[in-house]
């Protein structure tokens, strides 16, 4: 799965030829979490409040190439990386 970001000990990753809806994954030490890009919300697993946060702030930055990442995504498309949350 390509690592697409990673900041403040939080990885975002992106599946080829994964399930819809539209979502990417998001790793802080033993957390998982999969959220879905067009409405932010958590769809599986969990994470702690501020790294959460975090999180939902970059996507919010970035939703439109994150949706743009996932169309390249599902027709096996590299994927390049998205600047870390700052």
């Amino acid at each position: 799965m390509p690592e697409i970001s990673r900041f403040f000990g939080i990885i975002i990753r992106m599946y080829h030829d994964d399930h819809a809806p539209p979502h990417f994954h998001a790793d802080y030490a033993e957390c998982k979490a999969v959220i879905d890009i067009r409405t932010l919300m958590v769809l599986q697993g969990n994470m702690p409040a501020r790294a959460l946060g975090m999180v939902t702030e970059w996507a919010t930055l970035h939703q439109g190439e994150l949706l743009a990442f996932w169309d390249r995504a599902q027709s096996g498309q590299p994927l390049e990386k998205i600047p870390p949350l700052a």
